[in-house]
């Protein structure tokens, strides 16, 4: 390869975002002591996922754009499912103090 296709430098940049997200999970599973999955790991799936899916259509990919298109949909689905149970948390907490005192 005599020069560098920006569209092949773009997808590289996706592929190491992508796999940051490991060295992330890494980092904050190491630090608990046990396999966890930080809330961080989601968002860099879905940027790196983006990106990728766009070169993958770029390329005309239909393996590579299948694989990323459900891939986010799962990345997001998670971040939607953590900030229920979120939400859920914190409306008990909101509420317990007046089940204390009814």
């Amino acid at each position: 390869m005599k020069h560098w296709d920006p569209w092949v430098i773009f997808g590289f940049l996706g592929q190491f975002i992508f796999g940051m997200r490991f060295i992330v999970q890494w980092f904050y599973s190491e630090r608990k002591k046990e396999s966890y999955i930080p809330i961080p790991f989601w968002y860099i799936s879905i940027v790196g996922g983006v990106i990728l899916l766009a070169y993958a259509v770029y390329k005309k990919d239909p393996v590579f754009i299948m694989g990323q298109g459900s891939g986010l949909l799962v990345y997001i689905r998670n971040l939607v499912l953590i900030r229920q149970k979120q939400q859920a948390e914190v409306a008990v907490t909101l509420n317990a103090p007046q089940q204390r005192g009814a």
